[in-house]
């Protein structure tokens, strides 16, 4: 072949090599299409028993607002004790898209977990040059219990978008770090952007600022505009956030300012939890993490030892090459302070509120899972150069068996979700949706609905915005929540009315209206539900507080002479009723909450009615009402 030809096709060795480099472009691919299937079939798998039907506590709260105010308003709140735009934003676009389905917001948030755990593995498998590496860290994020909040509520879309942004900062960050030489600052610019962003979407990760001075000194750059972007990204933040909302300062949980309930040693105390919690021992109290670890199984206990031993060898392993290689590991040292730094930013910024959840604790996880495929590539670095594969298996066992037993580990904890503090309302209000929204539909819409007692006593808030969720109008007009301890305060039941009861062992409800209906009026023949009454018929009244049951009867045809009805309580004869109009009616007296029996005799019937129901023919539409 001329060289004019070659200089076009190139030498023959590349041209041989081309179809082998398209078929592991291919192979890789198709790795990352199966990887990301299996992750999201395991998200689904895992996350099978959290359910969201129906919004209350800071969910209804996030909805309300969106229902009521303006675009502007929701997204740009002024005078709030926060300031997240782009979290509004992305919960005003997620709200706009599924409306009233809210059964639609786990499947949503699972679908943005598996993302980021596929971002777990993409640069997982970047760090180790091992696909299954990877593939473990996607597993093992997706397996944690500390995803309850992330998938279980609405505020969850937050924790995810804050997540998936701080992981990119740190991937940014390392890449800069170990761009050796490189003059191309690009990787420090998206990290800076991501930094402000995520600033206005969870304050809280404002701490990682110093992971950007760390990475410039530890490349000495010495570049003055490099040093100033992430501090005037800094200062950027403060000045509109205290243009909004009139302060710098973060807010703390549960309605608390930082200032006012810091303490040192409170600090010091949670981040020694947070850090065990990484390490699968729950250090705190059950209504935070399900159960704590003295509480737990003995096989728990031994599973997460074995486990974190497996962890320990690895971190030694490395270290020891640190020890070796000490005059050439400067990279190695930088990068792992680097990872040590974000882990350790995210752990002081939980600490210094009232107490210690554990999906703030999910960041630092997600981090820790990317450093150990980090330190599995920078173990078998020079390894694979030597192909001394025996011992990569070592390490890739190591990690396979600290992955393979806090499965089992993190499926026991995710069983105790229930004593989470949250978690019994969440049920309750759940079965709310269900039993009324899930069963009739709009239907609900200008109903009462009563609610047989009050133990979760339900805030004025709720009662009021509650099944507006489920209107596309957002008004859900007339439709009310009325608690009662008794069922004989309710009356008699309509088709306009809802009867639940509680059962708190279950935290749920149960619908019993048509058992009151029938306790409350039961036609014995010749009535029946719509008010439709035969010539004859007989019906069970209770009645109400008063012991005044009304009866109301209509007609539907022109009244004739002679035209009357006979009324009996408890057999005997009360009233006699001249039928001199459509429309009568009348009452009965008897002692509160007795149960009677009513019958009915008339003289009279519709002639040109177009169905008989009984054995006798329809006559009137009797209305009654026992309040």
């Amino acid at each position: 072949m001329n060289e004019k030809v070659q200089s076009i096709y190139g030498s023959s060795d590349l041209r041989e090599s081309r179809p082998l480099q398209r078929w592991q472009m291919a192979g890789w691919w198709k790795g990352d299409l199966l990887v990301a299937l299996l992750l999201l079939g395991f998200a689904f798998w895992i996350n099978r028993d959290v359910e969201l039907k129906g919004l209350y506590m800071d969910d209804l709260y996030l909805w309300s607002c969106y229902g009521e105010q303006s675009f502007w308003e929701y997204v740009f709140p002024v005078g709030s004790t926060r300031f997240r735009f782009l979290f509004y934003l992305a919960a005003w676009l997620e709200l706009g898209i599924i409306g009233p389905h809210v059964q639609w917001i786990v499947p949503i948030n699972i679908l943005l977990n598996t993302g980021i755990a596929y971002t777990l593995y993409r640069i997982g498998r970047s760090y180790s040059h091992s696909l299954y590496v990877g593939a473990l860290c996607g597993f093992a994020f997706l397996a944690s219990r500390m995803s309850y909040y992330q998938i279980g509520q609405l505020y969850g879309l937050m924790e995810t978008m804050a997540m998936w942004m701080a992981i990119g900062i740190l991937y940014f960050l390392c890449e800069f770090m170990n761009d050796r030489g490189g003059k191309d600052h690009q990787r420090f610019w998206l990290a800076c952007g991501l930094y402000g962003g995520v600033c206005f979407v969870h304050e809280r990760y404002m701490v990682l600022l110093p992971l950007f001075f760390l990475v410039l000194l530890c490349r000495r750059i010495k570049n003055i505009r490099l040093w100033s972007v992430p501090a005037g990204v800094f200062a950027l933040v403060q000045l509109i956030r205290f243009a909004f909302i009139g302060s710098i300062m973060p807010a703390g949980t549960g309605r608390t300012q930082v200032m006012e309930t810091f303490t040192w040693s409170g600090a010091l105390r949670y981040a020694c939890s947070q850090v065990a919690y990484l390490f699968g021992i729950n250090a705190g109290p059950e209504h935070l993490n399900g159960q704590n670890f003295r509480m737990a199984p003995l096989w728990v206990t031994l599973l997460v030892i074995v486990a974190d031993l497996a962890l320990l060898a690895v971190i030694l392993s490395f270290l020891g090459k640190l020890v070796q290689e000490r005059k050439h590991c400067s990279q190695y040292f930088y990068t792992s302070l680097l990872f040590a730094g974000f882990i350790a930013g995210c752990i002081v910024c939980s600490s210094v509120t009232i107490r210690v959840e554990m999906r703030w604790v999910y960041v630092s996880y997600a981090a820790l899972l990317l450093f150990l495929s980090w330190l599995y590539g920078a173990l078998t670095d020079k390894m694979r150069e030597k192909g001394t594969w025996m011992q990569m298996v070592s390490y890739v066992v190591m990690l396979t068996v600290y992955v393979a037993l806090m499965l089992p580990v993190e499926l026991h904890y995710r069983k105790m979700y229930p004593n989470l503090y949250f978690w019994p309302d969440q049920h309750w209000y759940n079965s709310l949706a269900e039993e009324t929204y899930g069963t009739y539909g709009e239907s609900i819409f200008g109903r009462t609905i009563y609610l047989v007692g009050n133990q979760y006593e339900m805030s004025d808030f709720t009662a009021e915005t509650f099944f507006k969720v489920f209107d596309r109008k957002r008004e859900a007009e007339g439709t009310k929540i009325v608690h009662v301890e008794d069922i004989r305060q309710i009356g008699l039941v309509t088709d306009k009315m809802l009867v639940l009861q509680e059962e708190p062992k279950y935290h749920r409800f149960q619908d019993i209206t048509q058992a009151v209906r029938t306790l409350k009026c039961r036609g014995i023949y010749g009535y029946y539900e719509d008010g439709w009454m035969d010539e004859q018929a007989k019906i069970q009244v209770m009645a109400g507080e008063s012991g005044v049951i009304n009866m109301e009867f209509y007609y539907p045809g022109e009244v004739s002479q002679d035209q009357w009805l006979m009324v009996y309580v408890n057999e005997e004869p009360y009233i006699y009723l001249e039928m001199e109009q459509n429309q009568m009616s009348t009452a009965v007296k008897v002692e509160p909450y007795e149960t009677v029996m009513l019958e009915f005799n008339a003289n009279f019937y519709v002639p040109d009615a177009q169905e008989q129901r009984g054995e006798k023919r329809l006559a009137m539409i009797l209305n009654l009402t026992a309040d």
